[in-house]
């Protein structure tokens, strides 16, 4: 994951923190209100490692045909990454 767990608390903390202020929402358990956004940024950055990983499995079952052809595998990381993004609707 991009982020340590520390971080991503810290990220949710000051979000709620932020929306609050700004009168967004209103909440009578605010630590729960946190957790609740920090296992909410959890998934969603865990996604894109979940992503990467499928990228590596599907270019190791194609890594001989790259190789014949003389494909970069960078190059085809990220094409293979776009499309994945778009099939599970996710921003990177």
């Amino acid at each position: 994951m991009i982020f340590s767990r520390e971080y991503i608390g810290y990220l949710a903390r000051r979000t709620v923190k932020h929306l609050i202020d700004a009168k967004l929402i209103t909440t009578s358990d605010l630590k729960g209100t946190e957790a609740r956004v920090t296992a909410g940024l959890t998934d969603e950055l865990a996604l894109e490692d979940r992503i990467n990983e499928e990228v590596r499995v599907i270019l190791e079952a194609y890594s001989d045909e790259m190789r014949k052809s003389g494909a970069q595998y960078a190059e085809m990381f990220k094409k293979v990454k776009t499309e994945l993004a778009k099939k599970y609707k996710a921003v990177l």
